[in-house]
């Protein structure tokens, strides 16, 4: 696999992993073993039947909760601290016949790419969950699912294609999480509002 490749490849695992950990795992090594795609650095162990059962039943589990209002932002806390570390070591595990210098930054990097990806689910998924009609957050989720699955395959088959999705999902990130953080406490401040005036009645 050449630079270009492993580049993607890095970037985007773990950029992915911030918005479906589980899925981009599994993609990853059923692609790897039925469609004989040869994955850069350590990532080949990704393969293996255990990891792939895990990430799938893992996946069925999500794909499940994350379609469930407030289920799904209980979900996503506490994948804070899974997706992110995860997107850490997808992207050092990409290089690892690099130098340690570059796998460091990889991981760095790696780190960053999965918060930013995450930051961004779990802030929208927030802001979505204020209607209370569940059609929008299923049809999000499963937006995600699509975006988890298809990107991973784009990463293998259209590398500079997923280095220009990983840069504008960044990019768009920056924009949008302001945005959503203020639409958020707006809410909570309205709600917080309705509650004193019900305590004064």
């Amino acid at each position: 696999m050449d630079t270009t490749s492993t580049l993607a490849m890095a970037m985007g695992s773990s950029w992915l992993s911030g918005v479906n950990l589980y899925a981009t795992v599994a993609t990853l090594g059923l692609l790897g073993r039925f469609a004989h795609v040869p994955l850069p650095g350590s990532l080949d162990a990704l393969t293996n039947w255990w990891v792939i059962g895990i990430a799938g039943a893992m996946y069925c589990v999500e794909f499940v909760a994350d379609k469930i209002p407030a289920v799904d932002t209980a979900w996503d806390a506490i994948h804070t601290f899974i997706r992110v570390p995860a997107g850490a070591v997808l992207a050092a595990a990409s290089v690892t016949t690099f130098d340690s210098t570059i796998q460091t930054i990889a991981l760095l990097i790696g780190g960053g790419l999965a918060l930013t990806s995450h930051t961004t689910k779990a802030t929208t998924r927030a802001a979505i969950n204020t209607s209370p009609e569940p059609v929008s957050n299923i049809a999000v989720s499963t937006a995600e699912d699509v975006l988890a699955i298809g990107g991973v395959s784009l990463a293998v088959y259209y590398p500079m294609m997923m280095i220009g999705v990983v840069a504008v999902g960044v990019v768009a990130a920056f924009i949008i999480i302001p945005k959503l953080i203020g639409y958020l406490r707006r809410v909570i401040g309205f709600v917080g509002n309705w509650r004193e005036k019900l305590r004064n009645l």
